[in-house]
């Protein structure tokens, strides 16, 4: 099938290279206006739980009630009582445009003590904006927001900074957009520097690089269409460049490596693209349904930052691996021996064209001699990495999870400030109360309702409830919002603790009580994530089982795949864990620690990392079996399949690891703790994982590496992935246990 699709898109190379270009320029002019349709207000929040529904009648009730927009006043010589101090604020207030903001809430327009600072000389506005969504409030923001901070209020002798929800979110906004700009101008350069030192030639060098820039433009155009369909967040766009340029540089160097083989190897450019095709084209087909299986696990979960991650990592891996499959094929059919154009050093000598003997001498190999010398003591090699490896991960054992709060911009953020000076000078959390619904066929009567406040006082942690908005209706029914003030930070562990004690107190007779809030919502979303996490488990391990079967025809092998990608995934949420939560290096990589970690996070960069693992896993594990179907030695065959990757993967992490450091500078500070998070991950994987520990487990599983029961080695002689191979060094029957079929790359 694959050699096939090689050669039909030789004969139609021209016809593709033109659709191509057609299809790229609409990508550039329309793709890229994903960024005005991205949504990046609580995506977090599950859309079925308690907290929702009580924000969904809430706003039914009484309208919305989302503090938008803070502007946080200070004056050194006036108090709040003072009538100047007042009449600024008012003035600047009054000037703003009614079309833009809805209500203005102060301290002299409700009385509340809340307002207030504690030295009396700092109070704060909150303004709800118009606007029917995020992106309008956002629009609205942007108009109004040099109007927040009138000059005549200094000339009062009154100071004005503006924090809130929605700055929060055009920061970060404006930042991520920031960031692919900085991370694309950086590390295309240096990509195409190493990859021309890699390949000592311009024309091969430029080829992956192109890849990666026609799936980044790709992905934004099929995030664009499902934007008209389903919520997309803003965050997604980090997930698509990383991935667009990283696997579309990893596919590109993979398949143009073999080109250049195979154009020494084969008669003709034909016959060399057909082989290229067959076989690095089919590990890159392998490797990227494993890696889209991965990130497809992101959609079982219902919240909407998850399930946009999950669309646009998806839509990456497909535009990657079709554009390797078709656009890189297409251009090495036209480009042929000029693949090696704009030498600057001499290539790697292959033998003569049909030489059937290894491209080069693979005992020599300082790879071959490596791999060889671990194998020679393989139990010392697993038992000291696995121990290592756990101790690395151990750190996760006392992860303690926290939310996403106005700490994840940089220090210097006036958004930051503000949320800061909010918590240390007015009561704690007094921009996000826990907030409880109280409704009922009747209205709860004052003694009831005074007893249920009573009870809610009692809490430990609590610092006032009080009633503020009541609505009946003719028939009697009624609802009462009640906020609930407490003392300990709005994402802690005892925060949460008081949401859930306040959901188990007996409601008012005859009423029910819906929880809700910021604290509520990080409840709710851990009990979603956990609820999820193994029906994900079961998806990424069935699915990737049965893929590396057909792939390789073994049962054990996927099995050994998986335990090392587990390894792995836990030595990196360790270091994160020591990293993030503990605050060791924070002044070096310039973060706020919490001492918490986001939820989503370990489990984004599951699907990604263990995606990617299983990309390594697949090159290796290819052309260890090619060469062991032609020789039916395991151990032989694991040393020269290390050797013909070894390079190749070192390569492919180096220049992903200088694709992902550009956002590890983020501002943002979950960007960045996914940034190096995946960097731990990839240098463990790269170098532990696959070059060590890889070859020592096979080496100890020997022939057993390649076991499947009879059943399923008809099952794969029938329905396996696999093509023709050219006849090896030294053929020799297939053992019995492996499929006497065979798995190149």
């Amino acid at each position: 099938m694959f050699q096939a699709w090689g050669r039909l898109l030789y004969t139609r190379r021209r016809l593709t290279l033109v659709l191509t270009l057609v299809l790229v320029a609409f990508a550039a002019a329309w793709g890229t206006g994903v960024f005005g349709q991205l949504s990046s207000g609580d995506d977090f929040t599950p859309p079925a739980s308690p907290s929702q529904a009580e924000a969904s009648q809430a706003s039914q009730v009484f309208g919305r009630n989302d503090p938008d927009v803070v502007v946080l006043y200070r004056s050194a010589s006036m108090t709040v009582s003072d009538p100047g101090y007042r009449r600024a604020v008012t003035a600047a207030l009054t000037g703003l445009p009614p079309a833009d903001v809805a209500r203005a809430s102060t301290y002299w327009s409700t009385g509340s003590p809340s307002l207030v600072s504690t030295d009396r000389h700092a109070t704060y506005a909150v303004l709800q904006l118009t606007g029917a969504d995020d992106a309008a409030r956002h629009k609205t923001y942007d108009a109004i927001k040099t109007e927040l901070t009138p000059p005549g209020l200094a000339a009062s002798g009154v100071t004005a900074r503006v924090g809130g929800t929605v700055p929060m979110e055009v920061a970060i906004n404006s930042e991520v957009t920031a960031d692919i700009a900085k991370a694309e101008g950086f590390s295309m350069p240096v990509l195409l520097l190493l990859l021309l030192v890699i390949f000592g030639s311009l024309a091969a060098a430029s080829l992956p690089v192109a890849i990666g820039g026609v799936a980044i433009l790709g992905s934004f155009t099929v995030l664009r269409l499902l934007t008209m369909v389903t919520t997309v967040s803003i965050y997604s766009v980090n997930i698509t460049t990383i991935l667009g340029l990283g696997l579309g540089i990893d596919y590109g160097l993979f398949m143009v490596t073999r080109f250049r083989e195979e154009l020494r190897r084969q008669p003709t450019v034909e016959q060399a693209l057909a082989r290229t095709v067959a076989t690095a084209g089919r590990t890159v087909a392998v490797s990227g349904v494993t890696v889209a299986v991965a990130l497809t696990s992101l959609m079982l979960f219902p919240e909407d930052f998850l399930r946009s991650m999950g669309y646009g990592g998806v839509a990456t891996v497909a535009v990657d691996m079709l554009a390797a499959l078709t656009v890189l094929t297409v251009l090495l059919a036209v480009l042929g021996h000029r693949v090696n154009a704009l030498r600057i050093r001499r290539s790697v000598r292959y033998p003569a064209a049909g030489a059937s003997g290894p491209v080069r001498d693979e005992a020599s190999g300082a790879w071959y001699r490596l791999a060889r010398s671990v194998m020679r003591r393989p139990v010392v090699y697993v038992t000291v990495i696995v121990i290592g490896l756990l101790a690395l991960g151990a750190p996760f054992l006392r992860v303690s999870w926290g939310g996403t709060d106005a700490r994840t911009l940089p220090a210097a953020s006036v958004i930051r400030q503000v949320s800061q000076t909010l918590d240390t000078d007015f009561g704690v959390n007094s921009t996000a109360p826990i907030e409880a619904l109280v409704t009922g066929a009747r209205a709860a009567t004052p003694a009831e309702l005074t007893a249920y406040l009573h009870r809610i006082d009692a809490i430990p942690g609590v610092t006032g409830a009080q009633v503020t908005g009541t609505r009946r209706t003719p028939d009697g029914a009624a609802t009462v919002r009640v906020d609930i003030g407490y003392a300990p930070p709005t994402v802690s562990s005892a925060a949460r603790g008081i949401v859930t004690q306040i959901r188990d107190t007996p409601a008012p007779p005859g009423t029910t009580v819906l929880v809700g809030g910021t604290t509520a919502g990080l409840v709710d979303e851990l009990a979603s994530l956990g609820a999820t996490l193994p029906w994900m488990a079961l998806l990424v391990g069935v699915s990737t089982f049965v893929l590396l079967f057909l792939a390789f025809g073994s049962v054990v092998l996927p099995l050994k795949a998986i335990v090392m990608n587990v390894l792995s995934l836990s030595a990196t949420f360790g270091v994160v864990v020591w990293i993030f939560q503990w605050g060791h290096l924070s002044g070096l990589l310039r973060f706020t620690p919490t001492g918490s970690i986001d939820p989503t996070m370990p489990i984004l960069m599951l699907a990604i990392i263990y995606g990617l693992s299983m990309d390594y896993e697949v090159f290796l594990l290819s052309r260890i079996r090619e060469r062991y179907d032609q020789t039916g030695d395991n151990t032989a065959s694991v040393a020269a399949g290390l050797q013909r990757t070894g390079g190749l993967i070192t390569s492919l992490a180096l220049l992903l690891i200088i694709v992902i450091g550009a956002f590890s500078a983020s501002g943002i500070t979950f960007i960045k703790l996914m940034g190096v998070g995946m960097i731990v991950a990839l240098v463990v994987d790269a170098t532990v994982v696959r070059v060590l520990l890889v070859p020592a487990t096979m080496r100890l599983l020997g022939r057993a590496n390649w076991w499947a029961p009879p059943p399923l080695r008809r099952l794969y002689a029938r329905y396996g992935i696999k093509e023709e191979t050219v006849p090896g060094p030294a053929p020799v029957p297939a053992v019995a246990q492996g499929a006497n079929v065979p798995g190149t790359t």
